[in-house]
């Protein structure tokens, strides 16, 4: 269980990456990434972002433009964040998103009846 400390970092990271995307970067492949969340480790050495694009068919191009850049990132983060050792950031496209679509449309497929209710108890012993 990540700490406040960690929790608060966590929040930084993906505040700090979503602004020097946007604002320093040169990279338009970069400017359709949305990051999601940061999970640092307790030791702060490494941390994985998670970002989503806006369209699904760059989600390649944006890997490798976010893995290019993560040292520049990480040399940018160092000036302008406060800590001993900024953590090296590793890219992970999340799949929340798509994983929760699919159980949409599993549940959309099951055959219930329109109010929604199983049968009565009763129903079911006679």
């Amino acid at each position: 269980m990540p700490t406040f400390r960690i929790e608060r970092i966590n929040r930084e990271l993906v505040r700090e990456i979503s602004e020097l995307i946007r604002v320093r970067l040169k990279d338009e492949t970069l400017k359709e990434t949305v990051l999601s969340e940061a999970v640092c480790s307790r030791d702060l050495s490494h941390a994985k972002v998670y970002f989503r694009t806006l369209t699904p068919e760059n989600r390649e191009k944006v890997q490798m433009a976010l893995d290019r850049s993560s040292g520049l990132l990480r040399s940018l983060l160092g000036k302008r964040m406060h800590l001993r050792q900024i953590p090296q950031l590793h890219f992970i496209y999340d799949t929340t998103e798509d994983r929760a679509r699919d159980i949409e449309d599993i549940l959309d497929g099951l055959d219930l009846p329109p109010d929604g209710r199983r049968g009565s108890r009763e129903e079911e012993i006679s």
